[in-house]
């Protein structure tokens, strides 16, 4: 056996060992978060077992009043005395915190061994998944038997390298059976899911991984890429060590086993880090809601299917961002209607409609994969003509009343649908009993107008999901919350799959549903079993940063405090909009990118602030083309603050009332200006060049075909020129080097 990595940990607040064993639970179920080449990791079952005495004769015992803690991973009594040890190999500092140390240990073996995910069970009886958990009873009866017979150096990694020789002790220990999926992708072959078994002694600080083959099919230990997880303490502070069984039998196939080192370096470092962490996520694990093996084979899938859309995106967003956040949101949904439909015995497809659908993509996707559906949105996509006849995508703007109900459709979907997504809830509720929702929330919109924040406790994002879920609770349905694998900062969605309550009493419950959203304006309704409402403080919360390139309502909406709950029977809708006030977004998106100020009046104030950088005189050296240094002007950096002290209020208040403000115009100005954690640089061009080789295949295009498509401001304003030459500036040395754009 072997040492591949040992950290000492820092433990100020006093977290180890729970700590430890939190950070174990995040390896052994989401290994993702650290081997980026694994989809996921599913538990099957678990259960409680114990080394018999007779087997457990090298085990150390327990610690206890007059015992010896564990030193640091990997001493035993035949390397002598360490440092802060005395002839008896007692440390001073375990000296002197045996007792809280012996009581730490204790603790963390009382308390639950992991986090356990719905449907996981605690005993092997009922395991989840497709392998039978009492074939984790014969497996680990199997391994008992060799370890009493022929496995003495098992047991004795198992029982912690180093361990001091006491009398014989029964072990309760704690073993999961786990399967580890790769991930797929066209690079790497699609190499098949693995077992493993993994025995926890959470009382002596130590977890080893045993990965499982088939033989005559049957399961057994496989003696290779065996490695064991330790938490130690002596020298008055933590250890954490990773060590492997038999290292001349490791094989690494850089996925699902990858090499000592790293096992040694990265997935130490991350683990002692996590063991120490205060902070709790305010989240659920990614995919909790779905199976990943099914997820991880149906994504890689439609990437490769719609990966050329990238190549002929029209639309001015980031064609990756889009069409590979929509490809993971379309193989979630796949997967989750395909669950859907074994749960209730039906073989139909279900039916859709995406509400604020925006460039349709998403839409485009469920319909090639047979879902019947439609998308709308108030404004047109360039993109919309690309998808063809079978894909159908309306412009119309949607205001929550009776006309805007979907009767006969099995799901109403809202992707980043700004200020319908608290509606949706809503609409599903009222468009028949079996109308479910989907709803992945982004900009902050209550039922009228921008979001206000009530609680100072939660982020505001946390705070947001909790309205959404509360209105879906309102309006009687049971909400789920999952996190999705798409590459955005607004990733956790939530679904609304059942009722929680019978078809009578759908009148009383819309009766609720109206309450509650006229509360929402400022006026507190009880409701049944409920306190009321507070006001809403008036502090804005503003949209913040729409993946789709939005613009969030700029309106400032007032209390509707006359607006009383319609008096419904059965079934019976009142005629108009749900609550007044409600204003969908304008058809045509107002541009706040400074296009629609005169061009001498931004010139003037780009070559205002570029004298004021200049100003500095800061040369910036760097090697030119032929390896020469080439003297620079770089200038100095300002705060935007200090920029805008420079330059007149009249300037300002334009620049305010048209684009946003000064930074939206600096921002604006990229061949200039590089506007980084509030600060203003003269952006150098050298620097661009070299990350121009690491951006994505679709920037690379863009960037190609504006090439020389507009003259170059450092050649003609900046008192040095141009730092590059002619033939590597991306822009026009002069009139005499344009070239005709071939972008719209």
């Amino acid at each position: 056996m072997a040492e591949v990595g040992r950290a000492a940990v820092r433990d100020p607040a006093a977290l180890l060992p729970g700590g430890f064993w939190a950070a174990v639970a995040v390896w052994l179920e989401r290994p993702q978060v650290v081997n980026k080449r694994l989809c996921g990791a599913r538990l099957e079952a678990r259960r409680s077992a114990a080394l018999p005495r007779a087997e457990a004769r090298g085990a150390r015992p327990s610690a206890g009043p007059g015992r010896e803690e564990p030193g640091p991973a990997g001493r035993g009594p035949e390397e002598g005395p360490g440092p802060e040890q005395d002839t008896a190999g007692r440390g001073r500092g375990e000296a002197r915190g045996r007792r809280p140390l012996e009581q730490a240990l204790r603790e963390a073996a009382s308390a639950p061994r992991l986090a356990r995910g719905p449907g996981q069970p605690r005993e092997a009886g009922g395991g989840e998944g497709d392998f039978p958990a009492a074939d984790l009873d014969s497996l680990w009866d199997d391994f008992s038997r060799g370890l009493a017979g022929d496995g003495p150096e098992m047991l004795a990694f198992l029982t912690r390298p180093g361990a001091r020789s006491q009398p014989a002790v029964q072990r309760e220990l704690d073993v999961v059976l786990r399967t580890v999926i790769p991930k797929t992708s066209r690079h790497c072959p699609l190499a098949a899911p693995r077992r493993e078994m993994v025995v926890q002694d959470v009382l002596h600080g130590a977890v080893t991984f045993l990965p499982l083959e088939e033989d005559e099919g049957h399961l057994k230990i496989k003696m290779s890429n065996v490695y064991q997880i330790q938490l130690s303490h002596g020298e008055e502070q933590w250890f954490i060590s990773v060590l492997i069984f038999c290292p001349e039998r490791w094989h690494s196939d850089g996925i699902l086993y990858p090499k000592p080192s790293w096992l040694g370096e990265k997935l130490l470092a991350r683990l002692a880090r996590w063991s120490v962490e205060h902070k709790k996520s305010e989240f659920k694990s990614t995919l909790s809601l779905i199976p990943i093996m099914k997820y991880s084979r149906v994504h890689q899938e439609l990437k490769e299917k719609y990966r050329e859309m990238v190549k002929v995106w029209p639309e001015v967003t980031d064609p990756e961002k889009f069409v590979y956040e929509d490809v993971a949101i379309a193989a979630y949904l796949l997967i989750l209607w395909e669950e859907e439909r074994a749960q209730r015995g039906v073989t139909a497809k279900q039916s859709f409609v995406d509400l604020g659908c925006g460039n349709g993509l998403l839409v485009h996707i469920l319909s090639s994969e047979g879902h019947p559906g439609r998308g709308i949105d108030v404004r047109r996509r360039k993109i919309w003509d690309m998808y063809g006849p079978q894909t159908q995508l309306e412009e119309d703007a949607i205001t929550p009343n009776n006309k805007t109900l979907f009767p006969d459709v099995d799901w109403l979907i809202g992707n980043h649908s700004d200020e319908l997504t608290p509606w949706i809830p809503v609409i599903a509720a009222r468009s028949s009993y079996n109308c479910r929702f989907f709803v992945l929330p982004c900009c902050f919109f209550d039922f009228i107008g921008k979001y206000h924040r009530r609680q100072s406790k939660k982020t505001q994002y946390r705070e947001y999901l909790d309205f959404i879920k509360e209105v879906g609770l309102t309006c009687g349905f049971h909400v789920e919350e999952d996190c999705l694998r798409i590459p955005s900062t607004k990733r956790v969605c939530l679904t609304g799959k059942s009722r929680t309550y019978p078809p009578t009493e759908e009148a009383s419950i819309d009766t609720q549903r109206t309450q509650y959203i006229t509360s929402r304006q400022g006026c507190p309704v009880r409701l049944p079993g409920r306190k009321p409402s507070p006001s809403p403080r008036r502090v804005a919360a503003g949209c913040v940063g729409h993946c789709d390139g939005h613009r969030a309502l700029d309106a400032r909406v007032e209390c509707v405090p006359k607006a009383r709950p319609a008096e419904r029977g059965a079934g019976v809708q009142v005629e108009g909009p749900w609550l007044p006030g409600f204003h969908p977004r304008d058809k045509a998106e107002r541009v706040r990118n400074c296009a629609t100020l005169p061009r001498d009046f931004i010139d003037q104030v780009v070559l205002q602030v570029a004298n004021l950088l200049l100003g500095g005189k800061q040369l910036n050296p760097r090697s030119s083309q032929n390896g020469s240094l080439k003297p620079w002007n770089g200038g100095e950096s300002l705060s935007l603050a200090d920029v805008a002290r420079e330059l007149d209020k009249e300037t300002l208040w334009r620049l305010k009332r048209e684009c946003g403000g000064l930074q939206t115009l600096l921002r604006s100005s990229h061949q200039v200006f590089q506007v980084l954690n509030g600060r203003v640089h003269i952006r150098d061009w050298r620097e661009e060049k070299l990350q121009k080789k690491k951006q994505p295949e679709a920037k690379r295009r863009l960037f190609s075909e504006s090439f020389k498509t507009r003259l170059c401001w450092f050649f003609t304003h900046h008192p040095d020129g141009c730092a590059l030459p002619s033939d590597g500036c991306p822009f026009a040395h002069g009139p005499g080097e344009l070239r005709p754009s071939q972008t719209t």
